[in-house]
């Protein structure tokens, strides 16, 4: 049995996905596509529930357009009251992201530390 730590998106199955923590990280990868490496700047968030379990894993984000929709949550780590369901369509050049954001019950919310704005006001 293998033991994963990191999300691999399945094709039109979704994903639902809480996070607790992000950084970005310089990745080297190898596209089959192109046959070439490339350097990428990858957005990597901690998941500590997966379909409404808990987990312990990663979730790296290579695609700007997916991460298009995650970044408006990560400044004052917004995204710890939102859950987020994400499906990914087709595959290789052509795939995208059906991402559904989904606010936490009341009782699941985590405070948010301040913004750096209003630190000190």
């Amino acid at each position: 049995m293998v033991l994963m730590n990191y999300i691999a998106l399945v094709p039109g199955e979704p994903a639902k996905m809480h996070f607790t923590d992000d950084y970005y990280m310089e990745r080297h990868i190898y596209e089959r596509e192109t046959g070439k490496d490339k350097r990428v700047r990858s957005l990597v968030l901690w998941c500590d529930e997966l379909n409404g379990e808990p987990a312990a894993k990663t979730f790296s984000i290579l695609s700007e357009k997916l991460a298009a929709h995650i970044t408006p949550f990560l400044p004052g780590k917004r995204y710890l009251n939102y859950d987020f369901i994400i499906t990914q369509v087709g595959e290789g050049f052509t795939k995208d992201w059906d991402v559904q954001v989904l606010k936490r019950a009341e009782e699941q919310q985590i405070a948010t530390p301040p913004a750096l704005g209003e630190i000190g006001t």
